[in-house]
């Protein structure tokens, strides 16, 4: 069994690299394409701005909107009922 798993294991591995090693081979090219015409880059304020606090923002305000418009009236937690013995619940017995 320890050589199947060792195989699987393996195949796993050779697949990955070598999906990683195709889809990898344009970010290494060193010759550009015709037609290639990349802008100017960004500073790190403009990436830091644009892939980190643009999520943040969205992320809080979708997470406001939620909070706010929920029209749920139930907020309070639910108390556990007991039977008229005291005796509990087969559920509340196994705690």
């Amino acid at each position: 069994m320890d050589k199947k798993n060792a195989l699987r294991a393996g195949a796993l591995v050779a697949g990955t690299t070598l999906m990683m090693l195709l889809m990898t081979s344009p970010a290494l090219a060193l010759t550009r394409d015709d037609g290639d015409d990349p802008g100017n880059g960004l500073s790190v304020a403009e990436t830091l701005g644009l892939f980190v606090l643009c999520p943040l923002a969205l992320f809080a305000i979708i997470a406001g909107l939620v909070l706010v418009l929920d029209k749920s009236k139930d907020r309070a937690p639910k108390a556990k009922s007991t039977t008229k013995t005291g005796a509990g619940t087969a559920a509340d017995a196994k705690v």
